[in-house]
């Protein structure tokens, strides 16, 4: 019978409906948005690995704030970003667009005057239209322009929280950090406060390199991060999404999909997409599951592994070293001199090669002497699943005879 609809969205935030668990980090967004609505600025830097849920999580938070606590919330993706003028735009074309069927819009069309323009098939959308030196002018006045949209909505908004996703093209910008440095300055020493929750969200890397760009960018935020979810949590996703379209689902397909998810929520899309579209009966067996995530290690290396990794482990060879590594490997990490033991003669020779090559790719690094890491979740649950499956048969002609 065909499926109307998937429950799962691969590469988006999870649907609030579907969202589980991070109970400590979003009670302390919302203490932050709350004290941020009583007048005191309040500034996070949301961390965590690539496809952990950083974004779905920003996004349940302010759907929450809106909900229950009278909060605009903003949430701004920076994706290809690295200038402050598209940066600036883009907030506010996403303030424009979050208000136009808000009852309290003529206010805010008021705040944005001539900058309206209406586009798309009968001019139905709204889009912020700003010269390049207006938005140079948006970009140093931006703490100000902020001020008197609160101003503005003070009767209908209590605060505002302001998210900031996706920083990556911005982080290495000395421009953005002294920006960034200037406009906390500008707000603290406003003569009335306003109620603003500023939150970043991006990894590590991008904070650190904040903040050599930036020293003093090191003590403003609190630092909110998140790991991956629990087997339990990872199996409410799943059952919670599932239900949602009366798809059953049983346990040892559920364990095994849980297996491969790893915790990772990008993950956990991908698997259950595959796996939803697989089954034919509204009956997830073993078979079912196991053949999604076969179908989801296609389109993950596809999607999030960059090109040159996938091409490197083309070879026969070097898809038999990952799965060697795969049955010795411990909490992302790995001794060399166990992985060689088990190898033939052939792959020894060629083992050290392909290790300098996969450190060299940002897919290993070497915490210690004799010993590898995976650099993140997604790179080692990548391949363990196509390492693990690669070897059992004719699996692919399976699935695509499917």
């Amino acid at each position: 019978m065909p499926k109307d609809y998937s429950p799962f969205t691969p590469g988006l935030p999870v649907p609030v409906e579907f969202f589980v668990g991070r109970s400590d980090q979003i009670k302390r967004l919302r203490d932050k948005v709350g004290k941020a609505a009583q007048g005191r600025l309040q500034v996070a830097f949301l961390l965590g690995e690539r496809g952990i849920g950083k974004s779905s999580l920003a996004h349940f938070v302010k759907f929450l704030v809106e909900k229950d606590d009278g909060v605009l919330g903003l949430h701004t993706f920076l994706g290809g970003v690295t200038s402050l003028e598209e940066m600036v735009r883009r907030v506010l074309d996403r303030l424009l667009k979050e208000s136009a069927d808000k009852i309290w819009f003529g206010k805010i069309k008021d705040f944005f005057g001539r900058h309206i323009k209406q586009v798309g098939l009968f001019g139905v959308s709204l889009e912020f239209d700003a010269s390049q030196r207006d938005l140079q002018t948006l970009v140093n006045d931006f703490g100000p322009a902020l001020r008197d949209l609160m101003q503005r909505v003070k009767e209908d908004k209590k605060g505002l929280f302001l998210i900031l996703d996706d920083i990556n093209g911005l982080a290495t910008s000395v421009e953005f950090a002294t920006w960034l440095k200037s406009l906390l300055d500008d707000i603290s020493t406003f003569d009335s406060p306003l109620p603003l929750c500023l939150l970043v969200v991006g990894y590590e890397e991008r904070r650190q390199s904040l903040i050599k760009l930036q020293p003093s960018l090191a003590r403003p935020f609190d630092l909110i991060e998140i790991s991956a979810w629990t087997d339990e949590e990872t199996s409410n996703f799943f059952e919670n999404a599932l239900s949602k379209v009366n798809i059953a689902i049983k346990r040892d397909a559920l364990k095994y999909m849980v297996k491969y998810a790893g915790g990772l929520p990008v993950l956990a899309q991908e698997i259950g997409e595959s796996v939803f579209n697989w089954d034919a009966d509204n009956s997830i067996d073993e078979e079912d599951a196991e053949m999604g995530v076969l179908l989801a290690a296609e389109i993950v290396g596809r999607k999030l592994i960059q090109p040159q990794v996938l091409q490197t482990i083309q070879s026969k060879r070097y898809r038999e070293l990952l799965r060697k590594i795969a049955l010795n490997i411990s909490e992302m990490q790995f001794q060399r001199a166990e992985v060689y033991k088990h190898l033939i003669k052939e792959e020894r020779k060629v083992f050290d090669n392909f290790l300098r090559k996969m450190t060299a790719l940002n897919v290993f690094v070497r915490p210690e002497r004799g010993a590898y890491k995976f650099v993140n979740l997604l790179h080692n649950l990548y391949f363990q699943m196509e390492a693990v499956h690669a070897f059992q048969g004719t699996w692919r002609d399976k699935l695509w005879a499917g």
